[in-house]
C-alpha cells in the first residue's frame, strides 16, 4: 500500500525568522490501516478526524517532538494529506491547499512551508517560493534529549528590536538566499548570522550554544538554531560531514542526512 510521507524541517536558517525553513530527511509516514490502529492522541490523527477522515491510520515518525525540527508542523500536514487522499485527490493538486489549512491549524507557515513543498522555502502569509540551491550539501543535526516548547521560547523575545538589527537581518537573509542560489559556500557563514532571536534563546540552551560553536569550528559553512531549538543544525561539504559530526559534543545524538528536495509524497 502506499504509504504518505512528511519531511521534517528547520526553520529561521539564521536570520530568516518566522520566514525561512528547510526540509530534511527525517520523516513522518502514514499508512491507512483498520479501525483503532494507532493513538487517537496523535496530532496526525486528530487534524485527520477534523477534516473528515474515517477509519484508522498507522503512524511512524523518525522526527523527535519539541527539538525544533517541526513535528507539529510535520503532524499537521500528515494529517491533512490523509484526508485528502482518502477523499480522491492526490497531493500534487492539493499541494497548495494543504500548505494553507496547515499553516492557519500551526499559526506560522515557516515549518509547513518545507514540509509541503520540501527543499527550502520563504513563507510570508499565504505567499510561498522555492529556493532554488545551487550547490550539493550534507545536512549536520545535533539533537538533545531535553525539549523546548516553541510558544515558551517565543515569550522569552523582546517585543521591540532596533532598526539597526531589523536591517541586519533583513540584509543577512537576503544574502543567504542568494548564496544557497549561486552555491556561494564561503558567503553562507556571514550570511546566517542573526540578531533577532538566536541569542536570547542560546541563553538558557548553553550545550547548544557550544555545539552551533563546534559546527562553525570544524567545517559547516554555516550553522543555526533549528527553530527554537534545542536542535543545532549545519550545512556542509559532504566529504567534510563525518569529520564535523566526529567534533560535536557529547549531550546530543548526531546524524548526518540532506535537504530533502520533495516535501510531502504518497506513494
Amino acid at each position: 500500500m502506499p504509504t504518505i510521507r512528511v519531511p521534517a524541517s528547520s526553520a529561521n536558517l539564521g536570520p530568516g525568522f518566522d520566514v525561512l525553513g528547510m526540509a530534511i530527511d527525517r520523516y513522518m509516514e502514514v499508512d491507512f490501516a483498520e479501525e483503532g490502529v494507532g493513538s487517537e492522541d496523535h496530532l496526525a490523527v486528530r487534524v485527520f478526524r477534523q477534516f473528515g477522515g474515517t477509519g484508522g491510520l498507522k503512524i511512524t515518525s523518525t522526527i523527535p517532538p519539541a527539538r525544533g525540527m517541526g513535528f507539529s508542523g510535520s503532524a499537521r500536514v500528515a494529517g491533512l494529506a490523509a484526508a485528502a487522499v482518502q477523499k480522491g485527490m492526490t497531493v500534487d493538486e492539493c499541494r497548495r491547499w494543504l500548505f494553507l489549512e496547515a499553516t492557519e491549524l500551526e499559526g506560522h507557515p515557516d515549518n509547513v512551508a518545507p514540509s509541503v513543498f520540501g527543499g527550502v522555502t520563504v513563507a510570508v502569509g499565504d505567499r510561498v517560493e522555492k529556493i532554488p540551491i545551487g550547490l550539493q550539501a550534507n545536512v549536520v543535526l545535533w539533537v538533545p534529549d531535553t525539549l523546548s516548547g516553541t510558544k515558551e521560547s517565543r515569550g522569552k523575545l523582546p517585543k521591540q528590536v532596533s532598526l539597526e538589527d531589523a536591517v541586519f537581518n533583513m540584509g543577512h537573509t537576503a544574502l543567504l538566499i542568494a548564496a544557497l542560489t549561486n552555491g556561494d559556500t564561503e558567503l553562507l557563514s556571514d550570511a546566517a548570522q542573526d540578531r533577532l532571536h538566536q541569542a536570547v534563546r542560546l541563553e538558557s540552551l548553553p550545550d547548544t550554544a557550544a555545539a552551533i560553536a563546534a559546527m562553525q569550528a570544524n567545517g559547516a559553512w554555516c550553522a543555526w538554531l533549528s527553530g527554537s531549538g534545542p536542535t543545532a543544525a549545519a550545512l556542509c561539504e559532504p566529504a567534510h560531514a563525518e569529520r564535523l559530526a566526529a567534533a560535536l559534543p557529547d549531550g546530543g545524538e548526531v546524524s548526518i542526512g540532506h535537504i530533502d528536495m520533495r516535501g510531502v509524497v504518497y506513494e
